[in-house]
């Protein structure tokens, strides 16, 4: 069976295992698990000595309190990344398993937070490194010992890109002719377009 959730795809049978885990904690209780989860997904960190004082009546031990944490992550950030509605969502997780009350909860955690959820993953995918600035020096040799007629700028580009994992700014350096260097720019002038159409 495929769900919109899972990219239209099989649900994974570790997600199939751990939503009878999900089922032993109070619906109340799962919730406010969710919003925990909702917080470390947009950034601001989980608080684990909440979250084993959340889940003691369902007698957890630390791998049950990790899988809870993992499977919830894994099904938000998921549905998000999809952009699946919530009504939807709550469906596919009841055809799992996961009783009617527990489903509602969490859906309606994950739909207060899914706009905010999807510009987090949005911000966070698929990037290794930013470009942080540029600059660019043009050399224009008038005569040369070598060469006998030189009638072209070199352009120096140094771009300096921020790691995504560490912030540090490391440089890139490169010369190119003038030719190359407009196809270049045709090409980033292109790809501006075509983000600014996909946002």
């Amino acid at each position: 069976m495929r769900f919109r959730f899972c990219g239209d795809l099989d649900c994974p049978d570790w997600v199939l295992a751990e939503i009878s885990t999900l089922a032993k904690i109070s619906s109340v209780k799962l919730k406010l698990i969710c919003a925990q989860v909702l917080k470390d997904l947009l950034g601001g960190g989980i608080d684990y000595e909440k979250l084993l004082k959340l889940s003691t009546d369902a007698r957890f031990e630390s791998g049950d309190v990790k899988a809870t944490v993992a499977v919830l992550s894994f099904i938000l950030s998921s549905a998000a990344k999809h952009n699946v509605d919530s009504e939807s969502l709550s469906s596919e997780l009841q055809q799992l398993g996961l009783p009617k009350e527990h489903a509602t909860g969490l859906c309606r955690s994950y739909e207060d937070k899914q706009s905010p959820l999807q510009d987090r993953l949005r911000d966070c995918s698929l990037r290794l490194s930013r470009l942080d600035s540029v600059s660019w020096r043009v050399d224009y040799t008038l005569s040369s010992s070598v060469l006998a007629e030189v009638n072209e700028p070199l352009i120096h580009l140094k771009f300096n890109l921020r790691d995504g994992e560490e912030g540090s700014l490391q440089p890139v350096d490169m010369t190119v002719s003038a030719e190359k260097f407009r196809v270049l720019l045709t090409e980033l002038k292109q790809a501006q377009e075509m983000m600014n159409s996909l946002n």
